[in-house]
Protein backbone atom coordinates (compact mmCIF):
# COMPACT_ATOMS: atom_id res chain seq x y z
CA UNK A 1 0.00 0.00 0.00
CA UNK A 2 1.46 3.31 -1.13
CA UNK A 3 1.27 6.20 1.35
CA UNK A 4 1.80 9.92 0.70
CA UNK A 5 2.73 12.13 3.69
CA UNK A 6 1.39 15.70 3.59
CA UNK A 7 2.51 17.97 6.45
CA UNK A 8 4.11 21.42 6.57
CA UNK A 9 6.33 20.46 9.55
CA UNK A 10 9.58 18.68 8.54
CA UNK A 11 9.86 16.92 11.91
CA UNK A 12 6.31 15.62 11.65
CA UNK A 13 7.00 14.27 8.15
CA UNK A 14 10.18 12.61 9.38
CA UNK A 15 8.40 11.00 12.35
CA UNK A 16 5.60 9.64 10.15
CA UNK A 17 8.14 8.29 7.67
CA UNK A 18 9.97 6.51 10.50
CA UNK A 19 6.73 5.00 11.81
CA UNK A 20 5.70 3.87 8.33
CA UNK A 21 9.04 2.08 8.08
CA UNK A 22 7.85 -0.16 10.92
CA UNK A 23 4.52 -0.97 9.24
CA UNK A 24 4.13 -4.13 7.17
CA UNK A 25 3.29 -3.98 3.46
CA UNK A 26 3.61 -0.18 3.31
CA UNK A 27 5.60 1.88 0.80
CA UNK A 28 6.19 5.61 1.19
CA UNK A 29 5.11 7.06 -2.16
CA UNK A 30 6.31 10.56 -1.26
CA UNK A 31 6.44 13.31 1.33
CA UNK A 32 5.32 16.91 0.63
CA UNK A 33 4.85 20.06 2.68
CA UNK A 34 1.57 21.61 1.49
CA UNK A 35 -1.73 21.03 -0.25
CA UNK A 36 -0.62 22.35 -3.63
CA UNK A 37 2.35 20.00 -3.71
CA UNK A 38 0.01 17.19 -2.67
CA UNK A 39 -2.24 17.84 -5.68
CA UNK A 40 0.77 17.57 -7.97
CA UNK A 41 1.93 14.39 -6.23
CA UNK A 42 -1.52 12.81 -6.47
CA UNK A 43 -1.42 13.10 -10.24
CA UNK A 44 2.12 11.74 -10.49
CA UNK A 45 2.41 9.17 -7.70
CA UNK A 46 -1.14 7.74 -7.39
CA UNK A 47 -0.95 6.88 -3.66
CA UNK A 48 -3.45 4.60 -1.95
CA UNK A 49 -3.49 6.58 1.32
CA UNK A 50 -2.83 10.18 2.38
CA UNK A 51 -1.50 10.93 5.86
CA UNK A 52 -2.80 14.48 5.89
CA UNK A 53 -2.22 17.40 8.24
CA UNK A 54 -5.08 19.91 8.57
CA UNK A 55 -3.53 23.31 9.34
CA UNK A 56 -1.22 24.06 6.41
CA UNK A 57 -0.51 27.22 4.42
CA UNK A 58 -2.37 27.56 1.14
CA UNK A 59 -4.72 24.65 0.56
CA UNK A 60 -5.67 23.23 3.97
CA UNK A 61 -5.99 19.55 4.70
CA UNK A 62 -9.77 19.75 4.90
CA UNK A 63 -9.96 21.64 1.58
CA UNK A 64 -7.82 18.96 -0.03
CA UNK A 65 -10.00 16.22 1.45
CA UNK A 66 -13.08 17.95 0.03
CA UNK A 67 -11.59 17.60 -3.44
CA UNK A 68 -11.08 13.89 -2.87
CA UNK A 69 -14.42 13.19 -1.17
CA UNK A 70 -16.34 10.35 -2.77
CA UNK A 71 -13.31 8.69 -4.36
CA UNK A 72 -12.19 5.24 -3.37
CA UNK A 73 -8.51 6.15 -3.76
CA UNK A 74 -6.69 7.67 -2.04
CA UNK A 75 -8.11 7.08 1.42
CA UNK A 76 -7.49 10.00 3.79
CA UNK A 77 -6.11 9.63 7.31
CA UNK A 78 -5.85 12.96 9.11
CA UNK A 79 -2.86 13.53 11.39
CA UNK A 80 -3.25 16.65 13.51
CA UNK A 81 -2.49 18.13 16.91
CA UNK A 82 -6.09 19.30 17.39
CA UNK A 83 -9.22 17.36 18.28
CA UNK A 84 -11.58 20.12 17.14
CA UNK A 85 -11.62 19.06 13.48
CA UNK A 86 -12.55 15.43 14.10
CA UNK A 87 -16.26 15.73 13.28
CA UNK A 88 -15.56 17.59 10.03
CA UNK A 89 -12.92 15.04 9.12
CA UNK A 90 -15.34 12.13 9.36
CA UNK A 91 -18.00 14.14 7.53
CA UNK A 92 -15.49 14.31 4.69
CA UNK A 93 -15.21 10.53 4.69
CA UNK A 94 -11.80 10.19 6.33
CA UNK A 95 -10.75 6.64 7.13
CA UNK A 96 -9.32 7.72 10.50
CA UNK A 97 -8.22 10.71 12.60
CA UNK A 98 -4.90 10.53 14.42
CA UNK A 99 -3.70 12.95 17.07
CA UNK A 100 -0.05 13.98 17.18
CA UNK A 101 2.27 12.67 18.37
CA UNK A 102 1.09 9.67 16.37
CA UNK A 103 1.64 6.30 18.03
CA UNK A 104 2.64 3.27 15.98
CA UNK A 105 -0.28 1.20 17.26
CA UNK A 106 -2.83 3.82 16.18
CA UNK A 107 -1.10 4.31 12.82
CA UNK A 108 -1.33 0.59 12.13
CA UNK A 109 -5.03 0.66 13.04
CA UNK A 110 -5.64 3.58 10.67
CA UNK A 111 -3.77 1.94 7.82
CA UNK A 112 -5.69 -1.30 8.33
CA UNK A 113 -8.96 0.61 8.20
CA UNK A 114 -7.87 2.34 5.00
CA UNK A 115 -6.79 -1.00 3.52
CA UNK A 116 -10.18 -2.54 4.25
CA UNK A 117 -11.95 0.39 2.61
CA UNK A 118 -9.79 0.04 -0.49
CA UNK A 119 -10.54 -3.67 -0.70
CA UNK A 120 -14.28 -3.12 -0.30
CA UNK A 121 -14.55 -0.18 -2.71
CA UNK A 122 -15.97 -0.82 -6.17
CA UNK A 123 -13.41 -0.69 -8.94
CA UNK A 124 -13.11 2.85 -10.25
CA UNK A 125 -13.95 3.45 -13.89
CA UNK A 126 -11.14 4.94 -15.95
CA UNK A 127 -12.31 7.45 -18.54
CA UNK A 128 -10.32 7.69 -21.76
CA UNK A 129 -10.14 10.27 -24.51
CA UNK A 130 -9.70 8.75 -27.97
CA UNK A 131 -7.85 10.65 -30.67
CA UNK A 132 -5.15 10.55 -33.33
CA UNK A 133 -1.38 10.69 -33.11
CA UNK A 134 0.71 10.40 -36.27
CA UNK A 135 -2.23 8.96 -38.19
CA UNK A 136 -2.92 6.26 -35.60
CA UNK A 137 -5.86 5.96 -33.21
CA UNK A 138 -4.68 6.17 -29.59
CA UNK A 139 -6.21 6.88 -26.20
CA UNK A 140 -5.18 8.71 -23.05
CA UNK A 141 -6.65 8.43 -19.54
CA UNK A 142 -8.52 11.56 -18.50
CA UNK A 143 -6.56 11.55 -15.23
CA UNK A 144 -3.36 12.07 -17.26
CA UNK A 145 -4.71 15.10 -19.14
CA UNK A 146 -3.23 18.53 -18.33
CA UNK A 147 -5.38 20.73 -20.56
CA UNK A 148 -7.41 20.75 -23.77
CA UNK A 149 -6.92 23.56 -26.26
CA UNK A 150 -9.11 24.36 -29.28
CA UNK A 151 -7.01 24.93 -32.41
CA UNK A 152 -8.75 25.34 -35.78
CA UNK A 153 -10.56 22.07 -36.59
CA UNK A 154 -9.17 20.04 -33.70
CA UNK A 155 -8.77 19.97 -29.95
CA UNK A 156 -5.19 19.46 -28.81
CA UNK A 157 -4.89 17.39 -25.64
CA UNK A 158 -1.81 18.18 -23.58
CA UNK A 159 -1.13 15.17 -21.36
CA UNK A 160 1.73 13.78 -19.32
CA UNK A 161 3.02 11.75 -22.25
CA UNK A 162 2.77 14.40 -24.99
CA UNK A 163 -0.08 15.53 -27.22
CA UNK A 164 -3.16 14.05 -28.85
CA UNK A 165 -5.60 15.41 -31.45
CA UNK A 166 -9.34 15.06 -30.91
CA UNK A 167 -12.11 15.71 -33.42
CA UNK A 168 -14.71 16.50 -30.74
CA UNK A 169 -15.31 20.13 -29.84
CA UNK A 170 -14.60 21.56 -26.39
CA UNK A 171 -18.36 21.90 -25.89
CA UNK A 172 -18.89 18.19 -26.61
CA UNK A 173 -16.12 17.26 -24.18
CA UNK A 174 -17.45 19.62 -21.52
CA UNK A 175 -20.90 18.05 -21.86
CA UNK A 176 -19.48 14.52 -21.76
CA UNK A 177 -17.44 15.11 -18.58
CA UNK A 178 -19.26 17.87 -16.65
CA UNK A 179 -17.89 16.79 -13.26
CA UNK A 180 -14.29 16.40 -14.43
CA UNK A 181 -13.58 19.23 -16.86
CA UNK A 182 -13.82 22.96 -16.16
CA UNK A 183 -13.58 25.86 -18.60
CA UNK A 184 -10.87 28.45 -18.23
CA UNK A 185 -11.47 30.25 -21.50
CA UNK A 186 -13.55 29.74 -24.61
CA UNK A 187 -10.57 27.86 -26.10
CA UNK A 188 -9.41 25.93 -23.02
CA UNK A 189 -10.65 23.20 -20.66
CA UNK A 190 -8.72 21.57 -17.81
CA UNK A 191 -9.46 18.66 -15.45
CA UNK A 192 -10.79 20.17 -12.22
CA UNK A 193 -8.22 18.37 -10.06
CA UNK A 194 -5.40 20.07 -11.99
CA UNK A 195 -6.43 23.57 -10.87
CA UNK A 196 -4.33 24.53 -7.83
CA UNK A 197 -4.45 28.33 -7.93
CA UNK A 198 -4.79 31.60 -9.84
CA UNK A 199 -2.13 34.22 -10.57
CA UNK A 200 -3.02 37.84 -11.34
CA UNK A 201 -0.55 39.70 -13.59
CA UNK A 202 0.24 43.43 -13.29
CA UNK A 203 -1.84 44.12 -16.41
CA UNK A 204 -4.91 42.52 -14.79
CA UNK A 205 -4.87 39.25 -16.70
CA UNK A 206 -5.36 36.10 -14.65
CA UNK A 207 -3.50 32.84 -15.28
CA UNK A 208 -4.40 29.38 -14.00
CA UNK A 209 -1.82 27.44 -12.02
CA UNK A 210 -2.07 23.74 -12.86
CA UNK A 211 -0.63 20.81 -10.96
CA UNK A 212 2.04 18.77 -12.70
CA UNK A 213 2.95 21.34 -15.38
CA UNK A 214 4.44 24.77 -15.90
CA UNK A 215 1.67 25.68 -18.35
CA UNK A 216 -0.37 28.67 -17.15
CA UNK A 217 -3.39 29.13 -19.43
CA UNK A 218 -5.20 32.44 -19.29
CA UNK A 219 -8.58 32.65 -17.54
CA UNK A 220 -11.39 34.70 -19.05
CA UNK A 221 -13.26 37.23 -16.93
CA UNK A 222 -16.46 35.32 -17.60
CA UNK A 223 -15.13 32.12 -16.01
CA UNK A 224 -13.11 33.72 -13.23
CA UNK A 225 -15.91 33.82 -10.57
CA UNK A 226 -16.63 30.10 -11.06
CA UNK A 227 -12.97 29.17 -10.69
CA UNK A 228 -12.52 31.30 -7.58
CA UNK A 229 -15.57 29.66 -6.03
CA UNK A 230 -14.20 26.20 -6.89
CA UNK A 231 -10.90 27.00 -5.19
CA UNK A 232 -12.62 28.37 -2.09
CA UNK A 233 -14.74 25.24 -1.81
CA UNK A 234 -11.70 23.02 -2.29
Amino acid sequence: MRVLIVDDEPLARARLAALLGECADVEIAGSVSDGEAALVALGELHPDVLLLDINMPGISGTALAQRLAGRARPQVVFCTAYESHALQAFDLGAADYLLKPVRLERLNEALQRARQRLQQAPRETVNYLHGRLGGEQVRVALDDVICLLAEEKYVVVQHRGGQLLLEESLRQLEDAYPDQLIRLHRNCLVPSQRLIGLKTLPDGRVLARLGGTELTPEVSRRNLPTLRKLLRMG
